[in-house]
């Protein structure tokens, strides 16, 4: 056990910093571009709703692991799209391009549920009084649908957590990968690295439940 911990202690919190790095800036990605794919969904203009839906029906139906393997082999590799000089930091970034357009779809639906507790009536209202599409949206009803749906957005949250395990398979160093290194050494010890390493994503997983759920309490809308 000593054994194990000399070589497993100093490495978790650089492998969970870089778990909680992903989830971070994923998580501010797939807000933007999940808003905006929401947005385009209920746009008056056709193209902009088709191809929202269509992005949204093909991505979200798409396994993770073959989109982060895109990222790294056809970005990277094939076409050459590098974030960084380094491949480790190049890694992390195509991880989070990667992450955030999947998840950006969860977002999207979500918004997109959060629509529906608006009153029509107020919309209507706005429009009446000549404000443009992009208006409506942005200062009335989208404020609205976010506080309608703060909790769902913090389960979208944890899942994304969850999924950044994911990132391991193009060689990003979070705490997944920690794991099957350590598995490796200390293959007789595999539920005591398995617990340390489920306990550390419940830590960051309930204290976001525990944030949103607050947040929704404070600023939710109930009607």
């Amino acid at each position: 056990m000593s054994e194990l911990w000399d070589s497993m202690g100093p490495e978790l919190w650089p492998a969970f910093w870089m778990t909680i790095k992903l989830t971070f800036f994923s998580a501010i990605g797939a807000l933007i571009w999940g808003t905006i794919l929401a947005g385009m969904k209920v746009s008056p203009v056709p193209v902009m709703r088709g191809f929202a839906t269509i992005y949204v029906n093909i991505v979200r139906n798409t396994p993770l692991t073959l989109i982060i393997l895109f990222c790294a082999m056809g970005l990277s590799y094939n076409l050459g799209v590098q974030f960084a000089s380094t491949n480790s930091t190049n890694m992390f970034w195509l991880s989070v391009v990667g992450f955030v357009v999947y998840t950006a779809t969860f977002v999207c639906e979500t918004l997109r549920s959060g629509f529906n507790t608006v009153p029509i009536g107020q919309a209507e209202a706005a429009r009446s009084l000549g404000l443009p599409f992009i208006q409506v949206f942005g200062s009335i009803v989208l404020p609205q649908a976010i506080r309608a749906v703060i909790g769902p957005l913090g389960s979208v949250l944890i899942a994304l957590t969850k999924n950044t395990t994911i990132a391991s398979a193009i060689g990003v160093a979070e705490a997944s990968a920690l794991m099957k290194s350590e598995i490796e050494t200390f293959s007789d010890q595999l539920f005591i690295i398995f617990g340390i390493i489920a306990v550390g994503f419940m830590i960051i997983t309930l204290s976001e439940g525990a944030i949103f759920g607050y947040l929704a309490k404070r600023f939710g809308v109930k009607r």
